[in-house]
């Protein structure tokens, strides 16, 4: 039937009355009105209201445009886990201008290229990485506007910058009217990958899947309203998996964490009430590996997210064990951080702890705001069966997926293949629908001809008792084509207890022997800002040698 014939169709239309574009700036401004004098931002000895941070991103947004900043433009921050960096997140996209917060444990090189590649106008600064973001400048070649965020708990650095956030938004206007998008689809965060091989990509977000993924969280979470979060997790990371638009939403209080570790995370359990906090399996073992005098006692429900690899199941075990209720997900840069969730049902309660940390330790079932979440063939483009065995790549498809990565197209055609996102992770989907990571394609080893999943080799070499992280990688061989290689950080205490052989010892009482590391390395693990183990780092070490 034509669609002229339909009779919804007919004078029907899109009107300003019936359609808005989604965004998440309409988030804080429901909040600021609605609930106007909760703590929004609590950081050192300063806090803020809702009503105060809408007028103070109102005015970034205001003295922004003063300085031309408009619709298409990017504005960067090299920010810590400040209340600046958190408004940055509303105040910029409120002039159609797109934020760029870069990754403050990178190189003036790499954050030069982020600059010249975004043709950053404008950069707030941080004082502590004043001097990488002064090289970075340089190296980037634009003329570019500095501005200073000079938080008293920085620890060193200088002010560069032709003024500090507070005299640059005291030049706004809090009562500055700005717009929504024209289209939801339109621009609102950059965020570029590491770029372990080559350079970076900058993953371009929209309004749309800013404004769904930070609704997803609340929902997949199972948050309620006035949450008191805890950033642990960097703002600077996928725009804090979108929990910074997540937490306007529900009206929580952000306490902020420059500096993480264990004291931090137990002082503000104690002290603010924190209910919530995320990160990567290496801020759980910070909370596992507090000393008695770090630790402090609480007596409400602590929900922790958790992504990166797979956390071994010791490790959730023992979360559970101190009160920790821990909840497994799953993502990417460009698929707004988290994408997938190990939803709970409530009969796993009455499993054997050992069971429930097993399903825990899942990378589970899509979000619910993602349209589609498959393994698949990635030649084929078929989907594997639900058998637990069959491996193949994991694809996403829906609203949360990027646009595509900024000034590339190459690469985005290369990502999009088929009408889904190309994760590049491997792994099955199980019987009940969940999936379960294997490895990343280019960290399976082969060895002899069989596949061995390094994941696997590491959940067991960290449910050693000596163990704090682990990873392992091929190293070439003669004999069986690559071997499994591993590199090993022990808990501090004790460095002088185990031994290469009794921790291969120890992997051949859990696993095949063909999938037992052949060689151990006691070593400080490479790691990203987030957490993330630097696997390339150890795998060009093995091709050195």
């Amino acid at each position: 039937m034509s669609s002229t014939n339909n009779i919804y169709s007919q004078n029907l239309d899109k009107h300003t009355a019936n359609y808005a574009p989604l965004s998440p700036l309409t988030f804080l401004e429901r909040t600021a009105n609605v609930y106007p004098d909760r703590v929004s931002i609590i950081h050192g000895e300063k806090q803020f209201t809702w009503s105060e941070t809408y007028k103070r991103c109102r005015q970034l947004a205001s003295a922004l445009t003063k300085r031309g900043i408009g619709e298409g433009d990017t504005v960067a921050v090299m920010g810590n886990n400040t209340p600046e960096t958190y408004e940055t997140h509303f105040g910029v996209p409120m002039t159609g201008a797109v934020l760029n917060t870069l990754n403050i444990r990178l190189d003036a090189e790499a954050i030069g290229f982020m600059l010249n590649h975004a043709e950053a106008k404008i950069v707030l600064t941080d004082r502590e990485f004043s001097d990488t973001t002064k090289k970075a400048v340089e190296i980037s070649g634009r003329d570019i506007i500095v501005i200073d965020i000079d938080d008293s708990l920085a620890e060193g650095g200088e002010l560069i910058g032709e003024k500090d956030y507070e005299a640059f938004i005291a030049e706004g206007d809090p009562n500055f009217e700005w717009s929504m998008p024209a289209d939801e689809w339109n621009a609102i965060s950059l965020n570029y990958t590491s770029g372990t091989t080559g350079n970076p990509k900058g993953v371009v977000y929209h309004h749309r899947g800013a404004y769904l993924n930070a609704m997803s969280n609340v929902v997949g979470w199972n948050m309620n309203h006035h949450p008191v979060y805890l950033w642990t997790l960097p703002m600077f990371h996928c725009n804090g998996w979108c929990f910074a638009w997540t937490l306007a939403a529900i009206a929580g209080t952000s306490i902020c964490c420059r500096k993480v570790n264990a004291k931090a995370i137990f002082d503000a359990i104690h002290d603010h009430k924190a209910t919530h906090f995320c990160g990567a399996p290496i801020v759980l073992n910070m909370v596992l590996g507090a000393t008695e005098e770090e630790k402090k006692p609480f007596d409400h429900k602590v929900s922790v997210m958790t992504a990166a690899a797979p956390p071994p199941a010791s490790t959730l075990e023992n979360m559970q064990k101190q009160g920790f209720d821990v909840i497994h997900v799953y993502g990417l840069t460009e698929t707004y951080g988290p994408a997938t969730s190990c939803a709970w049902n409530p009969e796993w309660n009455d499993l054997p702890i050992e069971e429930q940390t097993a399903k825990k330790g899942r990378q589970g079932v899509r979000y619910h705001v993602l349209q589609d979440l498959a393994i698949m063939d990635p030649d084929s483009m078929e989907k594997t069966p639900f058998d637990n065995d069959t491996m193949g790549e994991v694809m996403f498809q829906g609203n949360i997926v990027m646009k595509g990565y900024l000034k590339n197209p190459t690469a985005t055609e290369e990502a999009f293949k088929g009408g889904y996102f190309h994760s590049g992770d491997l792994g099955v989907m199980q019987e009940d629908g969940y999936i379960k990571l294997k490895d990343r394609s280019k960290d399976i080893i082969i060895s002899g001809g069989e596949n061995i999943s390094s994941i696997e080799v590491e959940d067991t070499l960290n449910g050693h008792d000596a163990v704090f992280a682990a990873a392992v990688v091929a190293k070439a061989d003669d004999k069986w084509g690559e071997i499994p290689c591993a590199f090993i950080e022990l808990i501090p205490g004790k460095e002088d207890t185990v031994t290469e052989a009794e921790i291969i010892e120890f992997c051949r009482s859990k696993l095949a022997r063909f999938k037992c590391p052949k060689e151990v390395h006691f070593v400080e693990l490479p790691k990203t800002s987030t957490g993330k183990i630097q696997k390339f780092v150890l795998r060009d070490k093995m091709r050195e040698e």
